[in-house]
């Protein structure tokens, strides 16, 4: 490996955000609503840069492209089917692809972090207080991200204007008005 470039962070700082993010989707009890599309949109934002940034890099087969790269086109085709299904309002078919691809993701970090060569792990042993700063900026990335989710999940059409007002916590809808939070 060469070490850390400014791809390798990315590649790697989004891929744990989106670790984080994909993770807080699927255990959300509520799904479909505003925060809901917010959140799965910024992570398939970041599902797509990850696959994509992937074909740069380059490292494990001396500039040829590897296995892993197979997974970033089966990713990427997981999450667009998903996307597919979900505008089809396919909710079997969109549940199937975007677990695949998040699960897909989670056996990425775990082959990322379980070789003891690979940069990450060499990260956390020789610089564990860098490692430890970089894990609290992805925690805090990911923390703002799903609170922006749920700002959104807050926003609704004004039933009678169609533009966006805000909705008061614990501030019960007008009759027949099904509310997006709770």
């Amino acid at each position: 490996m060469t070490g850390w470039t400014v791809l390798l962070v990315g590649h790697a700082t989004s891929a744990l955000v989106c670790l984080g993010l994909g993770g807080q989707v699927l255990l959300r009890r509520r799904k479909g609503d505003a925060a809901h599309r917010a959140a799965g949109w910024c992570w398939v934002a970041g599902m797509a840069f990850v696959a994509t940034s992937s074909f740069a890099i380059r490292d494990l087969r001396d500039g040829r492209l590897s296995f892993l790269h197979v997974l970033s086109v089966v990713t990427l085709a997981g999450v667009l089917l998903g996307l597919r299904a979900a505008r089809r309002h396919d909710v079997r078919a969109h549940r199937v692809h975007m677990r695949g691809s998040y699960f897909g993701l989670v056996a990425a970090f775990v082959g990322a972090v379980a070789v003891p060569d690979r940069l990450i792990p060499t990260f956390v042993v020789t610089q564990p207080l860098r490692a430890l700063g970089a894990a609290a900026a992805i925690a805090l990335t990911t923390a703002v991200l799903v609170a922006l989710a749920h700002a959104a999940g807050r926003r609704r059409p004004d039933v009678v204007s169609g533009a966006p007002r805000r909705v008061k916590p614990g501030a019960r809808p007008p009759q027949g008005v099904r509310s997006g939070t709770g």
